[in-house]
């Protein structure tokens, strides 16, 4: 299920800002190539008479990274206190009552792999940056993703459609 502009307006709970792009745990900012995404419609309650939308675990846990946007990267982090790129996958997930692994390889590993064309909400996205697979984000539909790009950086919404994250996406994952 690929949501449509619609669906994924419902989904975004808070107003984010501009793309970041780069990578994580620690390596040194890509200079900023990718367009900035422009920021999402609020939708913070049905409208009268209509109910209010059931949620995926996928949905549930995009929503929680969403409300994370702002926060500062931190090498190692998954708490408030700031996130690395796996930090924020695991935090989002444990929030939404689904265990994730901590690290990136750790989360390749344990999450069922996801071809581009059948990607939900909430799926993680692996990206290959300098060469090896190193950087996660969360799918939240509309070609959007969002993750914790490197340290000075925060909890950013990007392109998935990039030329950079183009080039660095290899597959997604799903718990």
């Amino acid at each position: 299920m690929i949501l449509q502009p619609a669906s994924f307006a419902r989904l975004i709970v808070i107003v984010v800002c501009s793309a970041g792009l780069s990578s994580c745990a620690g390596h040194t900012p890509q200079p900023r190539t990718d367009r900035p995404v422009s920021p999402a419609p609020v939708a913070a309650t049905p409208a009268p008479g209509e109910s209010a939308p059931v949620r995926s675990v996928g949905e549930r846990a995009a929503v929680v990274a969403v409300r994370q946007v702002g926060m500062p990267y931190r090498y190692g982090g998954a708490s408030r206190d700031g996130f690395d790129c796996s930090g924020l996958i695991q935090y989002a997930y444990k929030q939404a009552g689904v265990t994730v692994p901590r690290t990136t390889g750790s989360q390749w590993r344990g999450l069922r792999a996801i071809d581009r064309d059948d990607m939900q909400v909430g799926d993680v996205l692996f990206f290959r940056i300098r060469g090896r697979m190193s950087h996660v984000g969360m799918y939240l539909g509309d070609g959007r993703f969002v993750h914790a790009p490197s340290s000075g950086r925060e909890v950013t919404i990007a392109a998935l459609d990039s030329p950079f994250y183009q080039r660095a996406f290899i597959r997604a994952g799903r718990p």
